[in-house]
Order: structure tokens, then C-alpha cells, then sequence
């Protein structure tokens, strides 16, 4: 089994993950970095020079590689759950977290990195409204936990706290 964490951009998919698999002594993914590993540079090279569909198509090809794996925390890209070929390979192959946060809280997270835009022209807030508002549905049913992230814990009380909330559910012994 994994741990598949989803979420918006900013969501503490990868600071939590990292923790989290610290504390159980498991493996940790970050499927951004996975992707700038394979192409030895980062992944907005590709999305700029060959756009998203080019980055997509070797986003699946990773999650089939995650969906191999075994007691490994994963933290999905922030739009890989939104495509139907990611959320089949993954089905059935761990536990899976969706961050959530403010979109205001995601927004002034990430204003410091520069991202690709999902939705070009738009301000940061804009494009991570839209893209919720269109996906929402999406990531809510992909999870089978849901986890606030922007209630002021620290992300050692929330990597603790998930890492009970697993133990709780019988995803962890």
C-alpha cells in the first residue's frame, strides 16, 4: 500500500509527505521533482516548449511507476487527479489524501515560485478559482480522506495528525 496525497498547488502535498514518511519510516515521492529527475531540468521547460499535453503524457507514465511501488508517501502533482488515465492506475494502490486549503491560503503559499499557468492570462488567485471550480468534484471523490491544511497547525502536528487519522481508519497497523 501508499499514501497518494492530492491537492491544489500549495496544499503541503510534498512539506506533509515528506514528514509523513519520515514518521513511518517509508519512502517519499514528490512527482513534480520525479519529472525534473527524468528530464534533468525542469519541468516548465517542457510545458513551455511542448505544452501541458506533452507533460501529461509523462505524468502518467510516472504515476504507472508509482502504482508499482509499496509503502511509499506520493505527493501527486497539483492537477494529476483531474485525468481519469492517472486516477484509474492509482485506483486500488493506497490510501489517498486530498489537501485543501483557502484559495487565498494556496495563492500567497505559492506567489513566490513561478508556475505554469493552467489557465494563461489570469492571476494566480484566478486560475487556482477556476481550476477548482471546475474540478472540484474531481479531487473530492478521488479522496478517501479529506484534510484541512490552513488552520494554523504546524506541519509536524499535521503530518502527526494524519499519520493517527490512518492508524484510525485501518489504513496503517
Amino acid at each position: 500500500m501508499n499514501i497518494y496525497f492530492s491537492g491544489m498547488i500549495g496544499c503541503g502535498k510534498t512539506v506533509i509527505g515528506k514528514l509523513l514518511a519520515q514518521g513511518l519510516g517509508w519512502s517519499f515521492y514528490d512527482l513534480d521533482q520525479e519529472m525534473d529527475r527524468d528530464l534533468g531540468r525542469s519541468f516548465h521547460h517542457l510545458v513551455l516548449e511542448q505544452g501541458w499535453l506533452a507533460f501529461r503524457e509523462r505524468e502518467y507514465r510516472i504515476c504507472k511507476r508509482f502504482a508499482r511501488m509499496k509503502q511509499s508517501v506520493i505527493a501527486l502533482g497539483g492537477g494529476t487527479v483531474r485525468y481519469e488515465w492517472n486516477r484509474d492506475i492509482l485506483q486500488g494502490t493506497g490510501v489517498r489524501i486530498l489537501l485543501r486549503a483557502d484559495l487565498k491560503v494556496l495563492a500567497e503559499r505559492v506567489s513566490r515560485q513561478d508556475r505554469p499557468r493552467v489557465n494563461v492570462g489570469t492571476s494566480l488567485e484566478e486560475d487556482l478559482k477556476k481550476i477548482w471550480e471546475e474540478h472540484r468534484d474531481l479531487y473530492l471523490n478521488f479522496a478517501d480522506i479529506i484534510y484541512n491544511t490552513d488552520r494554523g497547525k504546524t506541519v509536524s502536528a499535521e503530518a502527526n495528525e494524519l499519520q493517527g487519522m490512518l492508524r484510525l481508519r485501518g489504513f496503517l497497523s
